[in-house]
C-alpha cells in the first residue's frame, strides 16, 4: 500500500520543514510514502475563505485517483488512540487498498466538496493546531503507526 501526505500550501522554512523531513525520510523505510504539496492558489490575497477553500478543493480533486483513500484530516474528525491509527493502516493493506491519501487543507479548513469526497475524516486532537504544525505532528503518528505494526520499540504503552 502506498501512502501520501497531500498538504495545501508549502511548509514553512525551519524546525517545522526539518521535522517533516526527518519523519518522511523514517516512514519510506516502511511503506512507500511521498509528501505532495499543493501550491498557494494565486491571487489569493482577494478572496474570502469560502472562495479560497473552493479553489484549494479543485486543485485537490485534480490530484487524486478515482481508488485513492482519502482520510481528510480535521479537527472535527474522529481521533485514534496510536495503537488504533496502527491498526487502521494494518487493515487497509489487508483490504487491498492501494493508496492512502492523508490531506492537510489549507488555514480555513477543507471546502464541502472535499468532505464529500473523504472516505473518512480523522483527527489529531480535540484542540485545534496550525495547519503547519499538523504537518510534523501526523508525519510522527504516521511512523509510530509503522513502528507499531513491525513490532518495533519506539511506542511505549501503558
Amino acid at each position: 500500500m502506498k501512502l501520501k501526505l497531500m498538504v495545501v500550501g508549502r511548509t514553512e522554512g525551519g524546525w517545522i520543514s526539518d521535522g517533516c523531513d526527518q519523519y518522511a525520510r523514517r516512514i519510506v523505510h516502511y511503506l512507500p510514502f511521498t509528501l505532495e504539496v499543493v501550491p498557494d492558489i494565486r491571487g489569493a490575497g482577494g478572496l474570502g475563505p469560502a472562495q479560497l477553500r473552493r479553489k484549494e478543493a479543485e486543485k485537490v480533486l485534480e490530484r487524486l485517483g478515482p481508488d485513492d483513500r482519502l482520510i481528510l484530516m480535521d479537527e472535527r474528525g474522529r481521533t485514534y488512540p496510536s495503537l488504533e491509527f496502527a491498526s487502521l493502516l494494518s487493515k487497509a493493506a489487508l483490504e487491498g487498498v492501494r493508496s492512502m491519501v492523508f490531506l492537510i487543507a489549507g488555514a480555513y479548513g477543507a471546502d464541502e466538496s472535499l468532505k464529500a469526497r473523504a472516505d473518512q475524516v480523522m483527527s489529531l486532537s480535540p484542540m485545534t493546531f496550525p495547519h503547519q504544525l499538523v504537518r510534523v505532528l501526523f508525519l510522527e503518528q504516521l511512523y509510530r503507526a509503522c513502528t507499531i505494526n513491525k513490532g518495533e520499540k519506539y511506542h511505549n504503552e501503558g
